[in-house]
């Protein structure tokens, strides 16, 4: 485990009790992977747990649409955002929905062979900058929208978190990068993969958190995205009232772009860490240092209050890029 997570110890899963093991259980079941590391690092703050793994699971496993577009949009959302772990993780599991040669071209970081694909993956990478006029037309029938935006959303947190938290290593050695064991990892989650799974069976993980965005359109994505943001939001009270301040203007002012190296804009390591870091979990995450992480946690923060640091920093560049959407043209029905 300590090869895997930086920062943080996370509970040993075996240990997992309640709420906690049965997310755990629908991994194994759902997504294949019982313990996925890119959960397994949220287990110390489990308020998190449950509702980050509702809008993964609602979205990208039982949404709506083909799990082969579903994996270009989380793909595209992690190339855009620059988190090679996931983009690795997504090869594979295109390799499980049997499109082989898809994930080696996205592998080789090369533009999908099919146009539709190529459509659908600048689609997911779109989604990173507020009100990209790359967000339309859709690639995909309206009807998908809610399971296509929860997919880019819960990969918009979901790699912020990776990027914050974990290191580059999906498999030791990164052996994910040689093609046969590419191929053989998703083979061996094919069967899950290709499943028909229920929507909504994560939703009772879940504390009545209402039904969500308009975009959401009734379905199951809306409970799991509107609890993951109050979940979320919680990790603004670890910050005073400047350092909020200094968070929502740094992310107001996002346009979508990565920082340059020379950030005037970015708070003072010494003066105001927490601040600090919120703004890199939403703009920058992979610009985490270990000296930033130093300079903020310390007593009485734990690796708790780190894993909500982040999520409420995460989640800020959501909501940027949510209320930027042009809902008008997303949600038009033919």
């Amino acid at each position: 485990m300590s090869r895997t997570f930086r920062y943080t110890s996370p509970p040993p899963p075996q240990s997992a009790t309640g709420r906690v093991a049965e997310v755990y259980r629908q991994l194994g079941e759902d997504f294949g992977i019982e313990r996925a590391a890119t959960f397994v690092v949220l287990a110390s703050a489990p308020e998190l747990l449950a509702p980050a793994w509702a809008l993964m699971r609602e979205s990208l496993i039982a949404g709506a649409g083909t799990r082969t577009d579903r994996e270009l949009v989380a793909a595209g959302v992690s190339l855009a955002n620059r988190c090679p772990f996931c983009v690795d993780a997504h090869t594979m599991l295109l390799h499980a929905t049997g499109d082989h040669a898809l994930a080696e071209s996205l592998a080789r970081g090369e533009t999908p062979s099919e146009e539709r694909h190529a459509r659908v993956l600048d689609w997911g990478r779109a989604t990173r900058t507020p009100g990209s006029p790359g967000l339309t037309p859709l690639p995909f029938p309206s009807s998908e929208v809610p399971a296509q935006l929860g997919t880019a959303f819960a990969f918009h947190f979901i790699n912020r978190v990776v990027s914050a938290l974990l290191t580059e290593n999906l498999l030791p050695g990164n052996a994910q990068r040689l093609r046969p064991v590419r191929s053989l990892g998703g083979r061996s989650l094919a069967r899950t993969v290709r499943r028909d799974h229920v929507p909504g069976a994560s939703l009772a993980l879940l504390d009545d958190p209402g039904p969500g965005p308009a975009w959401a359109a009734g379905t199951p994505v809306g409970p799991a995205y509107a609890a993951l943001l109050e979940a979320a939001s919680t990790g603004a009270g670890l910050l005073d009232d400047v350092d909020i301040a200094l968070v929502e203007e740094a992310v107001a002012a996002w346009d979508g772009s990565h920082p340059p190296l020379a950030w005037d804009e970015l708070p003072d390591r010494e003066r105001r860490p927490g601040a600090r870091l919120a703004v890199l979990a939403a703009v920058a995450p992979y610009r985490i240092t270990d000296e930033d992480v130093a300079a903020w946690l310390k007593p009485p923060f734990t690796d708790h209050c780190l894993v909500h640091l982040i999520a409420y920093g995460a989640f800020a560049a959501i909501d940027r890029i949510e209320s930027a959407l042009p809902l008008p043209a997303l949600m038009e029905r033919p």
